[in-house]
């Protein structure tokens, strides 16, 4: 598109950020609803791409089953792309599903969406088609990196292996044609415009009517006001960010999803099941989630050979989930009471 880069994460970035400012849940949600519609079209057309540049799914695969392209640490990747556990162990197979796929479940942008639901017609709407469109995106994009070999040269693929975040756009290159390029890269907007938006929503509303007017009551009109300051300065951070990454997508998406999982999900799954978990229980599992992934990502994980290929999403939640369990127990006289338990529980304490 001969578009700056840096221009480009401007444009999506800050339309984003005046859009949510602007409309607010309801602009998040509508927008959600399309923007969904379109990466799941878009996760059905880049996963067709590589069939059809190679000539059909039995060429492609003989190219992708035995090839003579160089893997990361510098040796030939044969049947690697085929063979479960050749290219990485499965322990880091196991971190990165556990990061991406428990994400889903426990990250703040999809919980906003999932206590949105007023009605029992759109919960069933929801269990139904959620798990169908989630299942089927992730079948066609996460295998699509091995698939881009059978398009590539060796040279091309001892690139693209360094350079993991250019695959996608090396793929539309190379299969030359504007309509699909152009289709495939409203996608990926759409996909980033989606994330973004949530985020800026709970960073807004957390920060100033969770947190700042607890401790300073303010009124309705300096919450708006402010909190939609707080998104403005948040999506500068974002911007900044994306100039500057910090490392690849991949692992830095991976990242995101062990801090989320690790973080929320034993609060999450102890709200919905334990009618003995507590408000502290909850508030350490946070913590300590957070406080693991860092230190085994930034202080173990990269300094000790052996442990380069578990990932922090392992001794993170681990850690976080049995944090949950002795502490509410520890804290047992701060359970709520039977009425509360029952109104949430439909059914009264045993």
């Amino acid at each position: 598109m001969d578009v700056p880069y840096a221009w480009g994460a401007f444009v999506v970035i800050f339309i984003t950020c005046l859009y949510t400012m602007w409309g607010g849940m309801y602009s998040v949600l509508w927008t959600d609803a399309i923007q969904g519609i379109i990466m799941f079209a878009v996760a059905i057309i880049m996963l067709m791409i590589p069939f059809i540049f190679v000539g059909g799914v039995d060429p492609l695969m003989d190219q992708i089953s035995m090839t003579d392209h160089i893997s990361s640490t510098g040796e030939p990747i044969g049947s690697g792309l085929v063979t479960f556990g050749a290219l990485v162990p499965f322990l880091y197979i196991l971190g990165i599903g556990l990061s991406v796929g428990m994400k889903q479940i426990s990250e703040p942008k999809n919980l906003i969406r999932f206590y949105s639901i007023d009605n029992s017609k759109s919960m069933k709407f929801a269990m139904i088609w959620t798990p169908i469109f989630l299942g089927v995106s992730l079948i066609c994009v996460m295998g699509l990196g091995a698939l881009v070999h059978g398009m590539a040269t060796a040279e091309e693929a001892e690139y693209l292996i360094q350079n993991t975040d250019e695959v996608i756009g090396f793929m539309l290159d190379k299969f030359n044609d504007p309509w699909i390029s152009g289709i495939c890269v409203a996608g990926l907007f759409a996909a980033g415009m989606s994330s973004l938006a949530s985020v800026i929503i709970i960073i807004g509303t957390a920060f100033v009517k969770d947190i700042w007017n607890v401790y300073t009551p303010m009124s309705e009109t300096t919450i708006i006001k402010r909190t939609k300051w707080t998104m403005f300065i948040y999506c500068g951070i974002v911007y900044l960010f994306s100039i500057y990454p910090i490392d690849g997508i991949v692992e830095m998406t991976a990242f995101a999803g062990s801090v989320f999982a690790a973080s929320f999900f034993p609060a999450i799954f102890g709200g919905l099941y334990l009618k003995w978990g507590t408000d502290m229980g909850a508030l350490t599992s946070m913590i300590s989630g957070m406080v693991v992934n860092i230190v085994w990502r930034f202080g173990i994980r990269f300094q000790f050979e052996s442990m380069e290929y578990i990932h922090e999403i392992i001794p993170a939640f681990i850690i976080s989930m049995m944090v949950y369990l002795l502490v509410s127990k520890w804290t047992s006289h701060r359970i709520p009471g039977d009425a509360h338990l029952s109104h949430i529980f439909s059914s009264r304490r045993k």
